[in-house]
């Protein structure tokens, strides 16, 4: 087995706080409802978009607008809120992270985050042509979100955290957004990952 993660929730604080601080309820109402993890477990991500490729997959076989709306809900909530508002991120974190002993690997959240938007943007997209009988564009989209997921998933390759990557390289996000992107060792060495 591996070791324990201190967090069971999946999120981590990002600096001067113990692990019973990241508690999902204080820390949403310490930090605010609307406000991201500064630092966010990438195992506790890849099984939340192993959940997204689920979703996906339920979408493209059923053409479900309801499964569509749950995906788009989730990702807005999840851009919003981080886990807080997200049945599938409390699922995770909640239930699956502790039940399969997933270790704590710290990685920033604005790349995360950035990673959500776009999957909002192309799910609330994807749900506006399925209403609007665009049915064929909205599989287009959905099953974008489902190659970006799954690349999550699998093989660890978020595609929103690489673009966040390049638009921070060339200067059009800057460098105060994600302090944490420069240094991960401060949160390292105070989790013991």
């Amino acid at each position: 087995m591996g070791r324990r993660s201190p967090v069971p929730i999946g999120f981590l604080p990002l600096r001067g706080r113990n692990s019973d601080d990241a508690l999902l309820v204080g820390h949403a109402m310490r930090r605010g409802l609307f406000r991201y993890p500064d630092l966010v477990n990438e195992n506790a991500a890849r099984l939340i978009a192993g959940g997204v490729v689920v979703m996906v997959v339920a979408y493209l076989v059923s053409g479900s607008g309801f499964v569509l709306a749950a995906l788009a809900y989730g990702f807005v909530a999840r851009v919003l809120t981080g886990p807080t508002l997200s049945p599938l991120a409390q699922t995770v974190n909640r239930a699956i992270v502790p039940l399969l002993d997933v270790p704590v690997k710290p990685v920033p959240g604005p790349p995360k985050r950035f990673a959500q938007a776009i999957g909002a943007v192309l799910s609330v997209s994807g749900l506006a042509a399925h209403l609007g009988g665009f049915d064929t564009l909205a599989v287009v989209l959905v099953a974008a979100i489902g190659v970006a997921a799954t690349l999550e998933s699998v093989v660890a390759f978020c595609v929103g955290c690489r673009i966040f990557a390049v638009l921070m390289a060339v200067g059009l996000v800057p460098q105060s957004v994600c302090e944490a992107c420069n240094d991960l060792s401060v949160a390292r060495s105070s989790t013991g990952a």
